[in-house]
């Protein structure tokens, strides 16, 4: 597979993967990004999204970061 697919996939999977835990968290806790207006409760909502794809992004890139150091100790 190409390293820059490899990259992308990942990216998408691990933003789409935490913004979807941080909606779910959110919902859990009783807050609603798609509630009407701009409440504070829907503000966090929209907060925890954004928190939950950015650390998924993150996770996505430490994990390509391992796989590519183990490959490399091969």
């Amino acid at each position: 597979m190409h390293p820059l697919l490899i990259e992308g996939l990942s990216d998408a999977v691990g933003f789409v993967g935490g913004a979807l835990a941080g909606f779910w968290l959110a919902r859990l806790l009783g807050f609603d990004p798609f509630a009407e207006g701009y409440d504070g409760a829907s503000v966090l909502a929209i907060a925890a999204v954004g928190l939950g794809g950015g650390m998924g992004l993150g996770a996505a890139r430490r994990w390509r970061r391992a796989r590519q150091a183990g490959r490399d100790q091969r």
